[in-house]
Order: C-alpha cells, then structure tokens, then sequence
C-alpha cells in the first residue's frame, strides 16, 4: 500500500519509516510545514529530512511553500487550541496530496512524538480520511521514540528543542528566562 507520511523533521521518521517499511507498506515522505519559524529553522528541518531521505531511500516531496502570515492569523485566531489548527492545517495539505497523487493512505510523524496530542491527531485524520475518501493510518509510533532519538544521535542529525512555531519556542525557552533574577 502507498502511505504518504507527512513529516515534521528528520529525527522524527527514523522510527515511523522502519515500522511502516516492517509491515510492508511503501511510504514516500512529504515534508509541509509552515508553522516552523524561524525561517532559518524551516530549512534547517527540511535540510536533515532531505539528507536522511537520500540516506534511507525514502522518497520524499517537499513543499516549499511558507504562507507564515496564514499559519499566525489562525494560530492567534485558536488561542490555545492554537496546536489543534497547526495539526489540521498540515495534515489537510497531506490528504489534499494524497488524493492527487494516488496514494491509498495517508500518516504522520506527528505521532512518533510524545509530546504531541495523540487523540486531537487521530481524530482530525479520521475525519480528514472521511472528506477526502483515504484512509488515515494511525500508529502509535511513540514507542519507538528512545530508538528513534539514539539513531538520529547516531547519525549526527541535526534534533530540534522545540515543536517548531514560535509560540512553542517561547514556550520552551521564556519561562527559564522568566524564572531567573537580575
């Protein structure tokens, strides 16, 4: 079966990409993902993926396109369902991908991580898979995450800190930065 998996970064289809290959399914990567910012981040993700992709013979489609202004105004619009849109937003792309290139079914890496919302994820593909008339292959690719995280370290692969947007960059780094005293 053809799986389009989209994927966040490079690190996180380590593990994802060797199960769905184990269960016989042929995956091609599809990288999209205006939410990453900055800029320099977006292609820094998207250049491990590409290195790791040719590595692995994963073949692989890649957006380019990076509509950040969108990705903001429906961020701010959901608040702190902000991640809910995000979601929505890249999986959408990938069924609309899917369909037009013949795919029988369509993943995510998302689910790899553990910080992820598994249940807002399943849910929004179960009901993309409905619109769009292909199945959503949900996996729980979580537990691969120690093993995924030791051959990304392996191959010297470029692992991010934060989830990609800017509100998780903040997120991650403003409070340490908040807690400290002058």
């Amino acid at each position: 079966m053809k799986v389009l998996m989209h994927i966040c970064c490079g690190p996180c289809s380590i593990y994802p990409l060797k199960m769905l290959r184990g269960e016989g399914y042929d995956p091609t990567g599809f990288f999209y993902n205006p939410n990453i910012h900055p800029y320099k981040e977006f292609k820094r993700r998207r250049d491990t993926l590409v290195d790791f992709a040719r590595l692995s013979s994963l073949p692989l489609v890649i957006d380019e396109s990076y509509d950040l202004e969108a990705f903001l105004l429906g961020a701010l619009e959901r608040g702190v369902n902000r991640c809910l849109f995000c979601y929505s937003t890249r999986l959408e792309c990938a069924f609309m991908k899917a369909k037009d290139e013949g795919f029988e079914a369509v993943t995510t890496t998302l689910l790899y991580s553990k910080y992820q919302r598994h249940d807002e994820i399943s849910a929004i593909g179960e009901r993309l898979a409905q619109n769009h008339g292909i199945p959503f292959l949900y996996r729980d690719f979580r537990e691969g995450w120690k093993e995924g995280q030791e051959q990304a370290r392996k191959l010297d692969m470029y692992r991010q800190n934060y989830c990609g947007c800017i509100f998780s960059e903040r997120d991650r780094f403003y409070k340490k930065t908040m807690s400290r005293k002058p």
